[in-house]
C-alpha cells in the first residue's frame, strides 16, 4: 500500500517517468505501471475454496421455496446434515430472503405540534412526604412527538383531580398545548369499553377547554406511546442516581432544573436537540384558552361540630363560625381553601402525607372560645327574685299535721 501510494505521488506530483521512479524505489517498471493503472488501492484476497454447504445448496433451496419460514434445524434434518450448524445457519440466513415476501416496517413520523406522549413514572425512591411519612407518589411525564421535549412533576396522587391539575401546570409552562395527548388505560383518564375507548368525565371537560383530542392506546400496547416510555427509562438511569430529596418541593426542583439540561443534550434518533425543533413545535400548537379549565379539587359539604373537612385522606380545619352551613372546598397540587359563600374560612398548605389532622391555631382558639361562652350561657342560674314561695305550715294545716306537730 505504501509502495502504490509513493509511486502515484512521484508520478503525478513530481512528474516522474516510470524508468525514473522504478530506479528510486527498486522496483520493476510493470510494477509502476500496474500501480499507475490501477483504479484504487491494492488489497489483498483470498481465493475461494468453497464450503460443504455448496453441495447441498439446490436442496435447502427446494425445501425454501416449499417453505419459506422452515426453521434451519428442520432443514438439517431433512437435508442430512452431519457437519456443523453454523455454517449452515449462515446460508440459509443469505438464502432466505429470496423466498420471503418482503415485509418493510413503517416510520413513525410526527409533524410539529401533532401530539405529546402521557404517562405516570413511580421512581423508585423514598421522598419524604412529611410528619414522618416517606412515599414514592407519580410523576407525570409528557414528550412532544416532533421536538422531544421532555416535561415532568411530581404529583400528590394519580387520582383524577391531582392528574388534571398536574397536566394544566405542565401544560402552562409550555405556553401551549399539543393538539392530541396520547394516553394508555389510566383509569382517571379512560378505559376501552366493548372494543372503544371512553374517557372519564372530567377528562371530557379538560380537553373540552383545551380544544384537543385525547387518543386512549390500547390495552397492552406499551409501543404506542413508546416516547415517554423511553423517557421514563431516561429519568432514572440519568436523573435519578446519586441524589436525594427532602420534600416533593425539592424533587419538583432538582427535576425541573435537570430537564433544562436534559432538553439541551442531542437527540440520538433526531441527530440535533430538542430545543432547536421546539420553537417549530410549539408554533404549531394550539394557543392556551382564555379561560383556565376547572382542575384540582372541589367539593361541598356541610359543615360539622368538630369544624373540620376531609381531603384525600387528611383532615383540615375550618372556622368554626360556620359550623352547621354549607362551605365549598377547593385545592390544588399546593393549597386547600375552604369558603362559605364568598368567605374564606379556611386556607392550608395541601398536605401529601396520609390520615392526618391540619389544624390553624386560630380556629382552635375560635373553638375554644365559642365552647366557652356556651358553657357560661348554660351553667348561670335563673334570675327568680320575683317568685312567690309557699310557707311549709300551710301544706301541714292541709294534711291535718298541724296539732301534732305542736304536741
Amino acid at each position: 500500500m505504501e509502495d502504490w501510494a509513493e509511486i502515484r505521488r512521484l508520478h503525478r506530483s513530481e512528474g516522474m517517468p516510470i524508468k525514473v521512479i522504478a530506479r528510486v524505489l527498486g522496483v520493476g517498471r510493470n510494477t509502476v505501471r500496474r500501480a499507475l493503472a490501477a483504479e484504487g488501492p491494492p488489497k489483498y484476497q483470498r481465493a475461494r475454496t468453497g464450503s460443504k454447504v455448496d453441495a447441498v445448496e439446490p436442496q435447502i433451496r427446494e425445501l425454501l421455496q416449499a417453505y419459506p419460514r422452515m426453521p434451519a434445524t428442520v432443514i438439517a434434518e431433512r437435508i442430512g446434515w452431519a457437519y456443523g450448524i453454523t455454517i449452515l445457519k449462515d446460508r440459509i440466513r443469505e438464502l432466505r430472503p429470496l423466498y420471503l415476501p418482503p415485509d418493510p416496517s413503517g416510520r413513525t413520523q410526527y409533524l410539529a405540534g401533532e401530539l405529546a406522549q402521557c404517562d405516570l413514572w413511580f421512581p423508585p425512591v423514598d421522598v419524604p412526604l412529611g410528619h414522618g411519612q416517606t412515599g414514592r407518589p407519580p410523576v407525570l411525564v409528557m414528550v412532544t412527538g416532533y421536538s422531544r421535549m421532555i416535561t415532568a412533576m411530581m404529583l400528590p396522587s394519580r387520582q383524577s383531580p391531582d392528574l388534571l391539575c398536574g397536566h394544566w401546570e405542565l401544560l402552562r409552562g409550555w405556553g401551549v398545548v399539543p393538539r392530541a395527548l396520547v394516553w394508555d388505560n389510566e383509569s382517571a383518564i379512560g378505559k376501552w369499553r366493548a372494543g372503544k375507548p371512553e374517557l372519564t368525565t372530567a377528562m371530557n371537560g379538560f380537553r373540552g377547554m383545551l380544544g384537543i383530542k385525547v387518543v386512549l392506546c390500547r390495552p397492552a400496547d406499551p409501543e404506542a406511546k413508546g416516547l415517554v416510555e423511553r423517557a421514563n427509562g431516561y429519568l432514572e438511569t440519568s436523573f435519578l442516581p446519586g441524589r436525594s430529596f427532602s420534600s416533593p418541593a425539592d424533587f419538583n426542583e432538582q427535576l425541573a432544573t435537570w430537564l433544562v439540561v436534559a432538553n439541551a443534550r442531542t437527540h440520538r434518533s433526531l441527530g440535533c436537540r430538542p430545543t432547536d425543533r421546539w420553537a417549530a413545535d410549539s408554533a404549531a400548537m394550539v394557543a392556551l384558552p382564555p379561560a383556565p379549565p376547572a382542575v384540582g379539587w372541589t367539593t361541598t359539604v356541610r359543615l360539622g361540630r368538630d369544624h373540620y373537612v376531609r381531603l384525600d385522606a387528611n383532615d383540615y380545619s375550618v372556622h368554626p363560625s360556620v359550623i352547621g352551613r354549607k362551605v365549598t372546598v377547593t385545592a390544588d397540587l399546593h393549597t386547600v381553601l375552604i369558603h362559605c359563600d364568598a368567605v374564606l374560612v379556611g386556607e392550608h398548605q395541601r398536605c401529601w402525607a396520609s390520615h392526618q389532622t391540619i389544624s390553624d391555631p386560630t380556629h382552635v382558639t375560635a373553638a375554644a372560645r365559642l365552647r366557652t361562652q356556651r358553657w357560661l350561657a348554660t351553667a348561670t342560674p335563673p334570675d327568680d327574685s320575683g317568685v312567690d314561695y309557699r310557707d311549709l305550715a300551710d301544706y301541714d294545716r292541709l294534711l291535718g299535721l298541724d296539732g301534732e306537730v305542736a304536741s
